[in-house]
């Protein structure tokens, strides 16, 4: 019994550190070599032996029960809407800003004029040009517009509903009317503790400031009452 310990020992501290171009051995293979259908394949075990199986009739698959149309189509009675169907607070923005840096900023830029590095080369070979998010067109947009172009496609764009969840496609969309309302404020609007802190004192407003109303004219006096 002890030579036997011994052969074992000996056996595994040759394998130790050793390195071999065998593929490991498997004393329990479990689910690693299973087969399985690719897409498009034949399937003989249906009737219409196709291995791809529609979805039953009927039924609804989990998390694509998408009954609310403003959250996930940007519609409310079948018009794009102009309402943010979720809260918008800083944290909504920053991620934002931070999707659309990811995600919009090669094509659009960071700033969304439309001169992002993708956009500059493929201008050149024929792409048609993103449009400036600052222009009156695309500021004139509902929100809902918006959010349908990131989740169908719009002209040479294609879809990100893939690449960018439902969430992150709102907040891209706050975040850019952010990023239209810093290019398109007068400077009468800017707090001035943070005008002052940008330097933007001497900055002249863009629209003028409304017209303080004239006072009321005075109103005389009743006489003593007659008797």
């Amino acid at each position: 019994m002890r030579r036997l310990v011994w052969v074992v020992a000996g056996c595994l501290a040759g394998c130790r550190g050793g390195s071999s171009s065998e593929p490991p051995v498997h004393l329990n293979l479990n689910m690693d070599h299973q087969h399985y259908f690719e897409a498009q394949e034949e399937n003989p075990f249906f009737e219409d032996r196709r291995a791809m199986r529609p979805q039953v009739p009927g039924t609804v698959a989990r998390e694509q029960l998408h009954e609310d149309e403003h959250l996930y189509r940007g519609r409310m009675g079948g018009v794009f809407s102009d309402q943010i169907p979720v809260p918008v607070d800083k944290t909504l923005l920053q991620r934002g800003q931070a999707r659309f840096e990811i995600f919009c900023a090669p094509c659009h830029d960071r700033a969304g004029t439309g001169q992002g590095l993708v956009a500059k080369r493929g201008v050149k070979q024929g792409m048609i040009a993103p449009p400036d998010f600052h222009g009156s067109r695309v500021r004139a947009m509902p929100v809902g517009q918006i959010f349908d172009a990131i989740s169908n496609g719009a002209r040479a764009m294609p879809s990100y509903s893939k690449q960018i969840g439902l969430r992150d496609r709102w907040a891209i969309v706050a975040y850019l009317r952010v990023l239209q309302a810093s290019h398109n404020t007068p400077i009468g609007q800017v707090p001035a503790d943070i005008a002052e802190q940008k330097g933007w004192t001497g900055v002249v407003a863009s629209t003028p400031a409304p017209k303080a109303a004239p006072a009321p004219a005075p109103v005389p006096s009743p006489g003593p009452a007659k008797p």
